[in-house]
């Protein structure tokens, strides 16, 4: 146990579709925190100042009528923050990986974990991120970008000129492989569109790479061991992520000397490259020659027991405490 006292609000829950992962993620770090022995207190600013009275209430279901994004002011606004050393952003999604509640944080001068405002905003904005990963010479899909005003002949004609398919059809600025579909034809690009539209105003469409799914943690600027993802289905989507016995993990990734090295050299580029610090994910597929793609940057990646960056902290001997323990000191 450390003597340490600092006081630390965990921010969990959020208005995203991403809630309930964001649940799993605070009750875990709720746990670990007060096993380290910090004074801890639980807030969703989704509540803004009806906070519940019991801790447990946090972590089940809500009369979701009390839950808007107005209340994220007032939560960030009020005394719930007065005298907090740190907050720790258990939030996953909009409203809490893109910048939003971390720019309300600033302003109250109030330090947080994982990366600052802009850092936040690019990760989330995938098209934008694609065009610093170009930039800074980190290989990723081809890609295009639509909206709701291009046509579906339009879009089509693009694909079958740019990449072909099948290709990964995506929110813009959505997590956990919401709103996700491997399109394989024209015949389901129109049913992929209008999944994908549901949850951003833009759609981000990607050549698909096939092949191994790899993901790469950092945490106080090193790099953890590479870990491999066998998912059940073609994808890793959500119900692979969350749910039991669906994904199998290997860490150490096995893989060659030169692979490892490359991709812990992509990973800081990407991270980098974002404006990103202090704790992350990065995902690739590696292709059929080894060559890996970077697909994207997780700025506050699950911290649940389905996690992989737990995963891969556990695979060099570090328990889930001493990581959580190792996020907030990097800040501290």
């Amino acid at each position: 146990m450390t003597e340490k006292k600092n006081n630390i609000a965990i921010l969990l829950g959020g208005t995203s579709t991403e809630r309930a992962v964001s649940k799993q993620s605070g009750k875990a770090m709720y746990e670990a925190i007060e096993n380290l022995g910090y004074n801890v207190k639980l807030i969703d600013p989704a509540y803004g100042l009806n906070q519940p009275e019991k801790t447990e209430d946090y972590f089940s279901d809500c009369d979701c009528s009390v839950i808007n994004n107005n209340n994220y002011i007032k939560a960030i606004n009020s005394d719930f923050f007065n005298n907090i050393d740190l907050v720790v952003i258990a939030l996953h999604g909009k409203w809490g990986e893109d910048g939003t509640i971390q720019s309300l944080l600033e302003l109250r001068g109030i330090k947080y974990t994982g990366s600052s405002v802009l850092g936040s905003a690019l990760s989330m904005d995938k098209v934008r991120s694609k065009i610093m990963f170009n930039h800074f010479n980190v290989p990723t899909p081809e890609w295009i970008e639509v909206t709701k005003e291009n046509t579906l002949e339009e879009i089509h004609s693009t694909i079958e000129s740019k990449f072909g398919y099948p290709c990964i059809i995506k929110p813009n600025d959505q997590g956990s492989t919401i709103g996700l579909t491997k399109c394989n034809s024209k015949n389901e690009l129109n049913t992929a569109l209008a999944k994908a539209l549901q949850f951003s105003k833009k759609v981000i469409i990607e050549k698909f790479i096939a092949g191994r799914e790899i993901a790469v943690g950092i945490v106080d600027n090193k790099i953890l061991p590479i870990l491999e993802i066998i998912p059940e289905h073609e994808l890793y989507d959500y119900e692979c992520k969350y749910k039991d016995g669906m994904a199998k993990f290997i860490v150490p990734a096995e893989i060659s000397n030169n692979l490892k090295t490359e991709l812990e050299k992509q990973t800081r580029i990407a991270f980098d490259s974002l404006g990103c610090k202090g704790y992350g994910r990065v995902d690739f597929r590696i292709d059929k020659y080894n060559k890996p793609y970077c697909l994207e940057v997780n700025t506050l990646p699950g911290m649940t027991s389905h996690s992989l960056v737990p995963k891969m902290a556990k695979a060099m001997g570090m328990e889930f405490d001493e990581l959580i323990n190792k996020i907030i000191d990097s800040v501290l």
